[in-house]
């Protein structure tokens, strides 16, 4: 599978008929003294948590841009705050960006006042998620994996499935998983149920986790519910899992590899693996509210964002790929080429990245159950139904 591969050409125009023409802008003045940003928990750092993590603080010094940060904690948490108003950035996921696209809430982009934009993956300038007719709604940030965090305690060889924490089962320590794992409360989780299957029951013919007929989705809603049984949390906030993992006898869960960093950096006995059945993942990007009362400060938060320094130490913190690849090697930040390859940047490939789900597919139009019964019926899922 082409893990750039989205959707139809019909399908994606017919989703993005809502969205309003915008103007692009031409120029940036000077800047407005403010900006607010929608992001992931550990993506704007200013020093507070680590201090030698800060790529904020110089930013403010020398554009007198004030930054102002609101954490969400889910795609559909970003989206509704976007919807919201009142911000002027949002570091958007894939399974967000669409919408975020189609619903008008994100305005184009336009690179020529990015001047650091061709130090950008090549992968990552045009990929779907943020480029639309070959218009840019934003820029890439990072991107990355979500892997399977374990006790190492308990786990004294990595697990080699995600079948510890989707089937009920002993773990190696002789105990049952039941109630010692957990899984992501968002609705995009049931692409790792869809991946799970796409690897244990082939007959399915799933292709595509974002992509799932009735029936195949069918079988995705049956394991997760199967699995309801088992998580002690359905985790949203990065921060709590962490807490869970050292206090709660948490052992097994999906998770991203900036709350494994946290947790082995406080000695707490963990680690990390992307078993066989491959990974969902996440790029994410950087995108411009149609709004915003700030665009000057936006535009110079998009090339701060992509120098080198910061893409490389961020990249230390969160445990993710940089979008700007010579931040790996370059020596200007904290991180190092192992420190990437050991990040997932040879395994872009084989990541499926997040997405949003839409009913005109490669399977057909109309053939693929859209992201609104997603969100409904995880909803479903975890209220035990």
């Amino acid at each position: 599978m082409n893990s750039l591969k989205l959707m139809g050409t019909t399908a994606l125009s017919l989703m993005l008929a809502v969205g309003p023409a915008m103007a692009q802008m031409t120029e940036i003045g000077a800047g407005e003294g403010q900006l607010s940003v929608v992001a992931w928990a550990g993506y704007l750092e200013r020093g507070e948590t680590v201090k030698e993590f800060d790529w904020v603080t110089k930013f403010e010094e020398s554009t007198g841009c004030k930054v102002s940060v609101k954490t969400a904690n889910t795609s559909d948490e970003m989206v509704a705050l976007m919807n919201e108003g009142g911000f002027d950035l949002v570091t958007a996921s894939g399974d967000a960006s669409l919408r975020l696209i189609a619903g008008g809430k994100v305005q184009e982009i336009n690179p020529a006042l990015v001047p650091s934009w061709s130090t950008i993956d090549e992968r990552l300038q045009n990929a779907p998620w943020h480029t639309v007719d070959g218009k840019h709604y934003g820029v890439p940030y990072m991107w990355g994996p979500n892997v399977l965090m374990y006790n190492t305690e308990v786990f004294k060889e990595p697990p080699t499935s995600w079948n510890v924490v989707f089937e009920e089962m002993n773990l190696p320590d002789g105990q049952s998983n039941k109630g010692r794992v957990q899984a992501y409360d968002g609705p995009i989780h049931i692409a790792d149920a869809a991946q799970y299957l796409m690897f244990h029951k082939p007959e399915l013919g799933i292709t595509s986790p974002y992509e799932l007929n009735e029936d195949q989705y069918k079988a995705a809603l049956d394991l997760l519910r199967g699995q309801r049984n088992l998580v002690s949390r359905y985790w949203h906030d990065a921060f709590i899992q962490i807490d869970d993992f050292k206090n709660e006898g948490v052992v097994a869960s999906g998770s991203w590899p900036f709350q494994v960093n946290l947790l082995a950096a406080d000695k707490v006995p963990v680690a990390s693996v992307i078993p066989q059945e491959g990974a969902t993942g996440w790029a994410d990007t950087t995108m411009l509210h149609s709004d915003s009362k700030n665009p000057n400060c936006a535009y110079m938060w998009f090339e701060h964002q992509l120098s080198s320094n910061l893409q490389s130490d961020l990249s230390v913190w969160f445990g993710a790929v940089p979008s700007v690849p010579a931040a790996c090697s370059d020596g200007r930040g904290m991180q190092t080429q192992e420190g990437c390859d050991a990040n997932g940047l040879k395994d872009f490939d084989k990541i499926r990245f997040w997405t949003t789900p839409v009913s005109n597919c490669s399977q057909g139009e109309g053939a693929c159950v859209p992201y609104y019964r997603w969100v409904s019926d995880y909803i479903g899922v975890i209220g035990g139904r």
